[in-house]
């Protein structure tokens, strides 16, 4: 076994097809024995991600009942019972720069904590976001420095909310003031940026077509790596590597079922799940392979647009999102979009689960991130951006406290826990964006 005789592999071996790149997760065989490494085999994979959701909060039904813990969840959150003591909800955290209030600032503020330039043009001005932050100094050591998902196909240009440009709507990341990032949310063409190699889209799309998988053209060197591994290695990587399959064979299941749909929904790329809990589920898969391939580090998810019209009818809740969010004080509005709250973080929470679930070095994958779960909105009837919805999930090798609710006695800025997650992985930077300093008790140390 490679891990006894000392022999390593590099943590950078992939294994390499026609057009097709898998990098490989963390091993023991990538761990020299006898070395302080090996105790903590992966504790400089430290990870960032960040998974927004639109339009605020029911807060009745979403902080939770017990004051210190989570003992006692609320019903938004009830389905993080399994993972609770990997979480930490924030009472009482705002996004002042966000003012005056708005969807388009709450969306532009989230991951910037800075000022949208009020424009309807292409002078639009905002500020580099946490998760570039962090690629510019972390990101580096991958792939993909950072990457950037979404659940809704980006189509509005312009004007999207009180002479705010549709730019503010459409992007959570951006590497400069200037410079927003497009995210993707076609779950092929994700899959194709993770373990794809060269050529555009179509040429991509033609190679494809010639085998049934990009993994059929590794077996014969995945066979060769199998023989120089010891049992444990040669499970995981069995594993990781089906894992892959499952989510490519379901992506083209997604893609062929497209074709008999006759009313697709213009807010979804053509060729992605039908069911938005479907498509979910395969994008937050996507992360957790480019995650434990460590084909990247840093990850930012847009579960739906500000002002989204999207419907859920698989939770029964028929209204389009936007117009529920302004209930006007209806309970039975309230009731509704609460539901939608309830089945956004219940995706969240089996994503946590499988991140937990995954094995890395002595413990798992979850150990070695921070994720931040949240709204820019706190009450999306009157657009204010108190008492936002907040949610970090980690784990024991980046020293974060779970089973814990966080409350505030004051308005505590969002940049404040931005800036605090940035130093927990590594990153460091003396303020961001209205920060005045670390939050204490989040991590051990």
């Amino acid at each position: 076994m490679n891990f006894i005789t000392k022999k390593s592999l590099s943590r950078r071996t992939a294994l390499k097809g026609v057009g097709a790149t898998f990098a490989l997760p963390l091993l023991d065989a990538m761990i020299p024995a006898a070395t302080a490494e090996a105790k903590t085999p992966a504790r400089h994979l430290k990870r960032l991600g960040y998974v927004f959701m639109p339009m605020g909060c029911d807060q009745s039904r979403w902080t939770p009942r017990s004051k210190n813990t989570l003992e006692k969840l609320s019903p938004i959150l009830d389905s993080l019972a399994p993972v609770k003591d990997k979480i930490s909800v924030f009472t009482n955290m705002e996004l002042r720069p966000a003012y005056p209030g708005s969807h388009a600032t709450s969306n532009s503020s989230f991951l910037s904590a800075a000022k949208a330039k009020v424009t309807e043009s292409s002078d639009y001005y905002l500020g580099t976001t946490a998760d570039q932050v962090a690629a510019k100094q972390i990101g580096r050591a991958t792939r993909l420095p950072s990457l950037e998902l979404a659940m809704d196909l980006l189509q509005t240009v312009g004007q999207c909310d009180n002479g705010y440009a549709c730019v503010y709507h459409n992007n959570l990341s951006w590497s400069s003031p200037t410079t927003p990032l497009p995210a993707e949310a076609h779950p092929r063409l994700v899959f194709e940026n993770l373990f794809g190699e060269g050529g555009t889209p179509p040429e991509r799309q033609a190679a494809l077509r010639k085998r049934a998988s990009l993994l059929d053209s590794i077996t014969v060197e995945m066979k060769r790596l199998q023989q120089g591994l010891g049992a444990r290695d040669r499970a995981r990587v069995n594993e990781y590597l089906d894992s892959i399959r499952e989510v490519e064979r379901r992506i083209e299941q997604a893609q062929a079922q497209a074709k008999d749909n006759k009313l697709p929904d213009l807010d979804r790329p053509l060729g992605v799940p039908a069911a938005y809990a479907d498509h979910a589920r395969l994008m937050f898969d996507l992360q957790l392979l480019a995650y434990q391939g460590d084909v990247s580090r840093i990850i930012t998810f847009q579960l739906a647009r500000e002002t989204s019209n999207r419907s859920y009818p698989e939770i029964g809740v028929s209204d389009p999102h936007h117009p529920l969010s302004h209930h006007g004080d209806n309970p039975k509005k309230i009731a509704r979009m609460a539901k939608i709250n309830a089945f956004h973080v219940s995706l969240f929470a089996e994503y946590v689960q499988k991140l937990k679930n995954t094995p890395e070095g002595n413990g798992s994958l979850l150990d070695n991130v921070s994720i931040l779960y949240g709204s820019g909105i706190g009450n999306p009837n009157v657009h204010d951006h108190v008492k936002l919805p907040i949610i970090v999930a980690g784990g024991s090798a980046v020293g974060f406290k779970g089973n814990r609710h966080i409350r505030y006695e004051q308005p505590t800025p969002l940049a404040n826990l931005h800036l605090t997650l940035l130093d927990r992985a590594g990153v460091q930077v003396d303020s961001f964006g209205d920060s005045t300093g670390k939050l204490k008790g989040v991590f051990d140390t």
